[in-house]
């Protein structure tokens, strides 16, 4: 069965870097556009960063700058970077899959805390 897991939530200070992965089983995630998104409580689950199968990446204009979303097609694993975190930064962090035929898979979540 095909999943998505993702790690490296934490708790951290302003400031501060993180970086997610989020790891797929299956043996086509190189076809795959990878997304990150997040929920902060009581707000609905928005896109952050977005990675094509071909590599280009897009990113909301709240991360721009700071975060980088990158894929390793070997390790069948997307990453996020999260650098200057910020205290609205803080969110459960998704990942989601996207394959050519419109079907989607998402990760079971976790969380980043920003928090002094």
């Amino acid at each position: 069965q095909m999943q998505l897991v993702e790690s490296g939530g934490g708790n951290v200070q302003p400031g501060g870097s993180l970086r997610l992965s989020c790891v797929a089983s299956g043996n086509i995630f190189h076809i795959w556009t990878m997304d990150w998104y997040r929920q902060a409580p009581g707000k609905q689950r928005d896109l952050v960063a977005r990675i094509t199968s071909g590599g280009g990446s897009s990113y909301a204009a709240s991360v721009k700058g700071r975060f980088t979303i990158s894929r390793d097609n070997a390790k069948n694993t997307v990453y996020l970077q999260m650098n200057s975190l910020k205290p609205e930064d803080e969110a459960v962090y998704y990942c989601k899959s996207l394959d050519p035929w419109g079907n989607a898979l998402w990760g079971q979540g976790t969380q980043v805390t920003v928090s002094s």
